[in-house]
Order: C-alpha cells, then sequence, then structure tokens
C-alpha cells in the first residue's frame, strides 16, 4: 500500500525503552511482539504502545469513552503513551485483574479515521499439551490448532470477533500475517513465537470468514517469501494462491449412513468403485450440480462407493491434483469446503461411500506453498537423492521428521472426520517404499541395513494404518503399490502395512496386454491371463481400470482391444466379464462404463452421445447388470480375504483359449465362470463342474441386451453326473467368441 512506508533500521530511537527490542520489531525479528506492544501495567498508570504503519495519529479509547493520544515513538509506526491511573478499570500495582484491559485504538491515516481492535492484547489460543504433541508429531486433531479459526476473545465485558491464525516455521525468524488481514501489507501484523515448539501464533481481531490472507516469512537464510498457509481451509481459485479464512457452518445428515458404515464395515460387502476426475465428468459443474447428477448415474450403474482423484487444492489442473499445494483445502474449482460436504452428504444419502485419492509421497515447487517454508528444507527431506523426485519434478516429503509425518496423518484423518469421507486411495506407494525408485546406481542412498528400503516412509504408512484403525476402523484405506512388498494389507502387529486393500497393477497389465493381442496371437501368451489367479489370495486386492490405463498415449479401453468395432466391443464386454468374476475388489474408471473411444483428457468432457450407439449402450448396460449380480450373489464377494472364495477348472486351455474357474460363497453358494477369448465361438465346449442338475445362464457378456450377436445357452445348461477336469459333473456349452459366461446350479 502506498501508505505504509517501508520501516527503517537507522531512525532516531524516541526514547521507547529496549532500543534493541524496537530494532527487532523494525526488522520483524522480534519473536514476541507483546515484549513491544499492547498495554504494559506501571506504577503511574500503563505504558500503551501500538505498531501502526502509516498511520498519522493513534489515540487510545477506553470502555468508558476516554481518549488518551499516543505520542509518535518511531516514524516508522510505533506509537507509545502512559494513560492515567484508572483509566481501566480493575487495574493493580504491577498487573491487570481478569483478562486483559478493555481499550480500542483509533487510527487516522490518509485522511481517514478508523477505530480498531489492538491484536496484541490478547494471549495465545493454544494449550501448553497441544503445542508439546505438536512439538513431538503425535497431534490428530493438527488442524483443530493451526490454522486460521474465526473466533471470540473476551476483552473486558466485551466478545471481540476476529481469527487466530497459527503456522509451524521453527526455522523462521519472524513471520507476519498479510493480505485483507492487514491493509499495510502484513507490517502491522507480526506473529509471535510460542515456547520454542515452531509454532507461531497471532489472533487478529475484526477479519472474518472470507478474508484471503498468507503469511509473510523471513526465512532461516534472511529472505522474506509470501506462503500460503499449510493448514489453510479454503483457497483461492487458481490461478490465485491466497488461503481463505474459513469456519464450516455445514449440517450434516449422514448419521445413518455412518451408523450403517459402521455396524457392516466394507470388508464384509461388495465393493464396486467409480473413479472420477470431477472437472471433466461434467465439465461446468460446482460440487453440488455434480452430486446430484453424479448420484443418479452411479446409483443406476449399480456401483457402492465412487473415488474422485484428488481434490485437495492444487494450482496446475494439467497435475489431476497429484500436485497438491493445499492438503487441507479442498479445490475452490467446483465451490466452497461446505459445498463439497454437500456433495459427500448427498452421495451418502443416495447410498454411495466416497473414497479420495490421497497423495504422502510427493509435492509440487511453487515457491509460495510448502517448498523452503522457513527458509530450510522443512517439509522436503534436505537430501536430494531422497528430496527431489526424478520423473515427475516435484518434491518429496522428510517423511522421518516427526512433526511431517503428523501433519500428513493428521490430514488423512481430516479429510474423515471433517468431510466424511469414507477412505482414502494412498498414492504412489511403491515410490515411497524405495528409495531407488526411478533412480540408477549412484543416484540414492542405502538405509541403515544397507537395503533400498524407505523405512520411514515405511514407519508412516505403519503410522497412518495405525492411527486410522483406532479412530475410525470402519474407514478404507487402499494402496496403490506396483511391486511385490510382502503383507501390504497385513496388520501391523504381524509385520505388514496395514491398508485394507492393495491395487492388482499386476492383474491390469497382464489383463489388458492379453486381451490387446489379435486372438490368433493369445494362445502363446495364456499363462500370463491366467497368472494373477495364482496369487489372488496373497493380499486383499483391488481391481483397477483406472485413469492411468486411457492416458499418455495409451489410448481408451475401446481403442486397445483389436478388430473392427463390433470386435471391440465384445473385447471390453469379455473384459467386464472376467474383471466381474475375478477375486478382488473392482474400480472403474468414469467413461468406461461405456466404452469412451477418445483418450480421455483433463481438458475436456466425456462423449456421452456415444450412449446413441447400441454397442455403447449395451456396455453400459453390461456393467450396471455386472454391479447387479455382483451385490447379488455372495459367491463373487464373500471368502475372498480367507482365500477360499476361488477354484480353478481350466487354467491351461491355451489352444481354445478358455480359462474356467469357480467362485465360492460364504454361505456355500457357487458360480462358475467360463471365459473364451478366442475370436471364434466354441459350440460344445465341455466344462466340469462341481455338481450335477441345472445351471443357469446369470450372465453372458454376448447377449443382445449387451450390443451382442447374442450367442449363448438359451438361459441354462443341464450338467451330467460325467466327470471332467477333477469334478463329478460336466455341461456342455456354446461360448461365445470373445465372451464370458457366468452359472449357478439351480
Amino acid at each position: 500500500m502506498t501508505d505504509c512506508p517501508t520501516p527503517r533500521d537507522a531512525l532516531l530511537d524516541a526514547g521507547v525503552p529496549n532500543a534493541d527490542r524496537l530494532d527487532e520489531l523494525l526488522a520483524g525479528t522480534l519473536r514476541d511482539p507483546r515484549l513491544l506492544l499492547g498495554a504494559h501495567p506501571r506504577p503511574d498508570g500503563t505504558l500503551v504502545r501500538s505498531w501502526q504503519p502509516g498511520a498519522e495519529e493513534v489515540t487510545v479509547v477506553g470502555a468508558d469513552g476516554r481518549r488518551t493520544v499516543l505520542a509518535m515513538a518511531h516514524p516508522a509506526g510505533l506509537f507509545s503513551g502512559v494513560v492515567p491511573a484508572g483509566f481501566f478499570p480493575g487495574l493493580r500495582r504491577g498487573g491487570f485483574g481478569s483478562g486483559p484491559p478493555d481499550y480500542r485504538i483509533e487510527v487516522r491515516r490518509a485522511g481517514r479515521t478508523e477505530l480498531r481492535e489492538e491484536p496484541y492484547l490478547f494471549d495465545t489460543g493454544i494449550g501448553a499439551f497441544d503445542l508439546h504433541l505438536i512439538s513431538e508429531g503425535s497431534h490428530e486433531g493438527l488442524w483443530r490448532v493451526l490454522g486460521a479459526h474465526p473466533q471470540a476473545r473476551v476483552v473486558g465485558d466485551r466478545s471481540v470477533p476476529g481469527t487466530s491464525f497459527a503456522v509451524w516455521a521453527p526455522g523462521a525468524r519472524g513471520i507476519r500475517v498479510r493480505g485483507d488481514v492487514d491493509r499495510c501489507a502484513g507490517r502491522a501484523t507480526p506473529m509471535r513465537a510460542l515456547d520454542g515448539s515452531g509454532v507461531w501464533e497471532l489472533f487478529v481481531p475484526g477479519v472474518a470468514e472470507g478474508a484471503g490472507y498468507d503469511f509473510e516469512v523471513l526465512g532461516a537464510d534472511g529472505v522474506w517469501r509470501a506462503k500460503a498457509d499449510p493448514l489453510a481451509f479454503s483457497a483461492a481459485p487458481p490461478p490465485g494462491t491466497t488461503s481463505v479464512v474459513h469456519r464450516s457452518r455445514f449440517t450434516w445428515s449422514d448419521d445413518e449412513w455412518l451408523a450403517r458404515r459402521a455396524s457392516r464395515p466394507w470388508w464384509q460387502q461388495p465393493l464396486s468403485v467409480y473413479e472420477v476426475h470431477l472437472g471433466s465428468w461434467r465439465p461446468g459443474l460446482g460440487y453440488r450440480e455434480l452430486a446430484a447428477r453424479l448420484a443418479d448415474h452411479v446409483t443406476e450403474l449399480g456401483f457402492t462407493h465412487v473415488e474422485l482423484l484428488p481434490i485437495a487444492e492444487h494450482p496446475y489442473g494439467g497435475s489431476w491434483g497429484y500436485q497438491v499445494t493445499s492438503y487441507y483445502a479442498p479445490t475452490a474449482r467446483f465451490g466452497g469446503p461446505d459445498d463439497f460436504r454437500w456433495f459427500v452428504d448427498h452421495l451418502h444419502s443416495r447410498g454411495i461411500g466416497v473414497l479420495l485419492d490421497w497423495v504422502p509421497a510427493h509435492f509440487p515447487r511453487d515457491e509460495w506453498a510448502l517448498a523452503g517454508f522457513d527458509g530450510t528444507p522443512l517439509y522436503e527431506h534436505a537430501d536430494p537423492r531422497r528430496g527431489e523426485h526424478p520423473d515427475w519434478g516435484t518434491l518429496i516429503f522428510d517423511h522421518g521428521r516427526p512433526q511431517v509425518r503428523n501433519f500428513l496423518v493428521a490430514n488423512a484423518l481430516y479429510w474423515v472426520e471433517e468431510f466424511h469421507v469414507d477412505g482414502l486411495r494412498v498414492d504412489a506407494v511403491a515410490s515411497l517404499l524405495h528409495l531407488d525408485f526411478s533412480r540408477e546406481d549412484g543416484e540414492w542412498e542405502p538405509n541403515v541395513h544397507g537395503g533400498r528400503e524407505n523405512l520411514e516412509a515405511v514407519a508412516l504408512l505403519r503410522e497412518l494404518t495405525e492411527r486410522m484403525g483406532r479412530a475410525h476402523p470402519d474407514v478404507l484405506l487402499a494402496a496403490e503399490d506396483s511391486t511385490t512388498w510382502p503383507g501390504v494389507t497385513r496388520r501391523t502387529d504381524e509385520g505388514g502395512l496395514g491398508f485394507g486393500l492393495k491395487w492388482n497393477l499386476g492383474w491390469m497389465h497382464d489383463t489388458l496386454d492379453y486381451l490387446g493381442l489379435d486372438p490368433v496371437e493369445r494362445a502363446a501368451q495364456h499363462g500370463r491371463l491366467a497368472f494373477s489367479l495364482s496369487y489372488a489370495d496373497t493380499e486383499n486386492f483391488l481391481l483397477p481400470l483406472s485413469h492411468d490405463e486411457v492416458v499418455h498415449g495409451k489410448g481408451s479401453l475401446w481403442s486397445r482391444m483389436p478388430g473392427d468395432d463390433a470386435a471391440k466391443a465384445a473385447g471390453v464386454r469379455a473384459l467386464f466379464g472376467l474383471m466381474w468374476a475375478h477375486p478382488g475388489r473392482k474400480l472403474l474408471f468414469m467413461g468406461g462404463e461405456f466404452g469412451q473411444v477418445r483418450e480421455w483428457s483433463e481438458a475436456a468432457g466425456l462423449d456421452w452421445e456415444l450412449l446413441d450407439d447400441p454397442r455403447h449402450e449395451g456396455l453400459r448396460r453390461l456393467v450396471a447388470e455386472c454391479n447387479r449380480l455382483y451385490r447379488a450373489l455372495p459367491a463373487l464377494y464373500t471368502g475372498e480375504d480367507a482365500g477360499a472364495g476361488f477354484s480353478w477348472l481350466d487354467a491351461t486351455d491355451a489352444v481354445s483359449n478358455v480359462l474356467a474357474f469357480l467362485r465360492h460363497g460364504a454361505d456355500g453358494s457357487t458360480l462358475a465362470c467360463v471365459a473364451n477369448l478366442a475370436g471364434v465361438a466354441h459350440r460344445e465346449h465341455r466344462v466340469g463342474l462341481p455338481a450335477a442338475g441345472i445351471w443357469r445362464e446369470r450372465l453372458n457378456t454376448d447377449a443382445r441386451e449387451f450390443g451382442g450377436a447374442g450367442t449363448g445357452n438359451r438361459g441354462a445348461v443341464t450338467a451330467e453326473p460325467i466327470p471332467w477336469q477333477g469334478r463329478p459333473a460336466s455341461a456342455v456349452l456354446h461360448l461365445p467368441a470373445s465372451g464370458v459366461v457366468w452359472l449357478t446350479p439351480e
């Protein structure tokens, strides 16, 4: 602001005591501005000092209207004066009575007069125990202490509204709040450091919800930097970078959903996930409009959950949300934080769970965000071999620093407790677990045992799953891990990482690569298709056909299939028939449900008009039917975790390109899945079954209602007591080309 002169160090001392403290105030390095500012009782009255850069006149106004003009003690903006004894009720010799004295500051600046509250009257609102927990990195409710919290503080008989700001920056030499909170660009609101905890705090009266702010941080290197609040609960829409003061006023109505979630946890139920990038699902809609339309779509298709690509605030839309700058703020692209709460609440009211992608591995280098926050590598690891990601150009969290782990673990709890989300998918777990991830020899340093395991990141993941398990045992944590790390879904007290689910990326690669071959080339790769079923019970798996498989030149699921449009449609139908019968929970990225032809782009919407084509509409109907049967037939979702939910019928018929297996429910039910991945139908194909009698054709991916040719078994087959494939009975099936058939006993 032009009316706020820049402080200068070499100015005359106007008789203010503690001139060295004055120099610190002017330089922005005074760790407790209340040493100089505010009200200080003396035997002859009260010394009042106020920091008002650019002011022409400053007057103390008492609760009863009495006034005392302060003298300019320093031209940079320090005003000082002694008000006589009796000016403040309750004054005692050497101190005040209950609470700070009641007065306001009248400031005349550039011809305007304004009555303001004095921020340096108020003590901190952060307790000693909170500071202890923050110091040791164990504060599970970190967001309740740090960040910007609108509140009221009592002075005299008045309740003074404002906002308490608090930030962790142990290396900072000084911090000021600036923005809408201070028309002098932060110079009037220096914060104070609290008890060696690394926390800086200031209550600023008059700051209301919706005010924009950031922190001006004097780093350990002597450089001032403008920084967004790491725990901002709201942020300006990109390309804006300011934090925004927010207090939720939302009233939840999902008590019934949460009670049901707690009484019957996710692992006892079918779980089928529709993965969504909000910005491109229906471009131009906000959280509330998206909630209504998405709930209709997901309900019609029968998915149990939606999973959102990261919605924490991020400046670059092309990162799809995976380069987060404000971990505690839902992106403002679609509305405010309470609009996102409405989104979750509405989906819960429709019986749909909400999962979020969560990114604890890395963050972008934007100078206004976490990078070098206090002039030191605070959130990022100081060693470039561990603090810089070679693939993504981002910085890697210092997972060995307790306060950084606390920042991340508390953030996971924050989304569950403040936004009622039902689970988190933890991104890039493989990059967390391995020191040599995407690094050549010489570019990484072994751990203390000489290995490649990132022991600090392992500790973070175990702390995450343990704390979430204690606080919210019914919340799902899924790991995106592409490696063979053992025990990802094993309990931590048994040596595992403690996740509920692990993404089965091996299944995804093997299946898509196999189905991408011309059918005449598949026989040689038959073992690859069957391989995932050999280890399906080693972890609690989720089968992902995610956004990563339809970008970066890979094409869409539709375009990856060989042949003409009819063959492509059959290939995608066969993929879905196999996927929903295969052990493991399900995940499908948006557009896959109707055979999006173009590769996905975050900058464009989906091609919904394809649903006018019977083949694409047939795919949508197939996905809905797969989900309906998945939820209706316990054989498809129970018994998995015990490894008792699957057995082979035929894994070796490479010549015919046929794969056949059984699914077993905890209730004793059975389902047979027979897949013919050849380019031709098999009219007389015998398959072993566990019992003679009538077996109903519950699903045929070649059915006409799904856009197929209608080759099948007229709704049922009769199994004869003819032993086959190690089973006491068998049936002859008509198997459609590139088709999958499900059978259940009558």
